[in-house]
């Protein structure tokens, strides 16, 4: 996979504090999860779940991986439409947030956690990279496809003067 998206064809909200540019520097620097918000489908009142995962910005698309008996998963077959956060964590706050479409892809789990776990530990060396990867067989890739996303920056008013 490459590891670019084209600017022109990012879905970018014109209200956006970054071009695309920068929020493509952004998901792909970014050392934090994306915070991936479902439908959780519990009646009566079918409130957001909010799960954070790993993930690579590749091509103006999130891919994430997830064990395949997770809620999560079941919640994504039921409703793809979903939102998205992937914001700094200390102050400044600054990051990417939007909503799309997520898709499941069961064949594309374990190269995709290896690839997150690259990203994430930098090797698969450690105890913790090798039992993610012992349960790699059970892994199943989403890929989320932004309908639009932005990004919003406090730096200008949270920075001392």
């Amino acid at each position: 996979m490459a590891t670019s998206a084209s600017a022109t064809t990012l879905p970018l909200r014109t209200t956006s504090a970054w071009d695309a540019t920068q929020v493509i520097q952004f998901l792909q620097s970014a050392e934090q999860p994306l915070r991936l918000a479902v439908t959780s489908g519990d009646a009566p009142l079918e409130a957001p779940l909010v799960v954070p995962l790993w993930y690579q910005f590749v091509d103006g698309v999130f891919y994430c991986a997830c064990p395949k008996h997770a809620k999560l998963i079941d919640l994504v077959q039921r409703s793809p439409q979903c939102g998205f956060d992937v914001s700094t964590n200390r102050m400044p706050y600054k990051g990417v947030r939007g909503q799309g479409e997520a898709q499941l892809l069961q064949e594309q789990g374990a190269a995709t956690l290896e690839r997150l776990i690259e990203r994430y530990l930098k090797s698969d060396d450690s105890t913790f990279a090798q039992w993610l990867l012992s349960r790699a067989a059970d892994e199943v890739a989403i890929a989320l496809q932004p309908r639009w996303l932005t990004a919003w920056d406090f730096s200008a008013r949270m920075t001392p003067s």
